[in-house]
């Protein structure tokens, strides 16, 4: 379990590098770019192998409701990831929206997985997202948002995040989860 703490503290920490030692940030140039990109590198390597290895009470599993849910909230967070809501007509005022679908990708995975590895990945990434979004809006209080875009746009997204919902599901059926139920 703590090769998974360590995992998750990591890419906490490397995420929020710029805004908690700016003056630090600032002064490695654009050297700190690829400092930051080996330190998120080394926390996914961390957590998947500290999840894998994790063991913890379980509290709940996989029921169909909820992977019919989980897999919906999966369609969302895809969409929300994508440059959709930043070009397309619906949620383009959203402000946050890649860190959204990361809260609901955290959250749709929450749902399927009620272990104590699985409370400390996604819940521990999920409040990340709270986090981060916090201190953005605190960093950065005034925001423009884009322009308005086309519902074709929003559209378009949405199509690449069912197929993507398609793609991951069925990499995850050969990892053995399998996703659709």
């Amino acid at each position: 379990m703590l090769i998974l703490i360590l995992g998750v503290a990591l890419w906490w920490a490397a995420h929020l590098f710029k805004r908690i030692a700016p003056a630090k940030r600032a002064s490695m140039g654009d050297g700190g770019k690829g400092a930051v990109a080996a330190a998120l590198g080394v926390s996914i390597l961390l957590m998947i192998f500290g999840y894998r290895m994790a063991d913890g009470a379980f509290f709940w599993g996989r029921h169909p409701a909820t992977v019919g849910i989980n897999n919906l909230l999966m369609l969302a967070a895809l969409y929300f990831v994508s440059p959709g809501p930043k070009k397309g007509a619906i949620f383009y005022k959203m402000r946050h929206p890649m860190l959204t679908g990361f809260l609901l990708w955290t959250l749709a995975h929450l749902l399927v997985n009620g272990d104590v590895p699985s409370f400390v990945l996604f819940g521990g990434l999920g409040a990340w997202a709270l986090v981060e979004m916090r201190v953005i809006n605190r960093a950065e209080p005034a925001w423009t948002p884009p322009a308005k875009g086309s519902i074709g746009k929003d559209i378009m997204f949405a199509v690449i995040a069912l197929l993507l919902v398609g793609v991951i599901g069925m990499i995850h059926t050969w990892l053995g989860v399998p996703a659709f139920g």
